[in-house]
């Protein structure tokens, strides 16, 4: 196999699934963050710890489903196409998020919450000014794990009509063209790496530790 052949299909296809890949991977993820940074929130909120083991329960579950499951699950229910796709890979990405923000959270001191309530602060001030930045690093760790995760999964959203680079995999695979598979799994690396590093940065400059 000749590395011209691979950036043939690169050119050729590679550029047109990369944008349906990330287009995929972006739109779960952020509905994840979304649905997950609050929820999490409320789990470490007194009126809201008796649904914890559930819910964890519950998304540790779906976690634990292997990825191929859980994107064909859907398929029965909301047939193919991008939608059950977007729906699929946002599932399987809420639980690292879910499970960071309710860790870290729970891990800011708790003398530092009682000298903040000392100064008279309420609890969404305390939320907001003292326990989210201090959680942050744990957090954006969490949107890391499940950014990565998301970006693998996205291949199996093909077998879907979701799109992707997992056409070229298949594809490859299917016909036995080791360059297919080559192209779209060193694309697919490419963005998790990416991805992993972007995220990464962007913690170090949130982190309150570096202010």
């Amino acid at each position: 196999m000749k590395w011209d052949t691979v950036l043939e299909i690169l050119s050729n296809q590679g550029l047109m699934l990369l944008k349906e890949h990330l287009i995929l991977v972006g739109i779960s993820l952020s509905i994840a963050i979304i649905i997950a940074l609050p929820l999490g929130i409320l789990l470490t909120r007194p009126p809201f710890k008796k649904w914890l083991n559930k819910i964890l329960s519950f998304l540790n579950t779906a976690q634990g489903v292997p990825s191929l499951a859980v994107v064909a699950i859907f398929l029965p229910i909301m047939g193919v196409g991008f939608k059950p796709s977007i729906i699929a890979l946002t599932l399987y990405g809420l639980l690292p998020i879910v499970r960071n923000t309710i860790a870290g959270i729970n891990d800011v001191d708790p003398d530092i919450l009682e000298a903040a309530k000392g100064m008279g602060m309420d609890n969404r001030l305390i939320l907001r000014k003292v326990e989210l930045p201090l959680a942050l690093p744990i957090i954006m760790a969490g949107i890391q794990t499940s950014a990565v995760l998301t970006v693998g999964t996205a291949t199996i959203a093909v077998l879907i009509g979701g799109g992707g680079l997992g056409n070229l995999i298949f594809r490859g695979i299917s016909t036995f063209n080791p360059a297919l598979i080559l192209t779209g799994s060193l694309i697919t690396a490419a963005i998790a790496i990416i991805l992993d590093q972007t995220i990464g940065y962007i913690q170090k400059g949130l982190s309150p530790y570096n202010k």
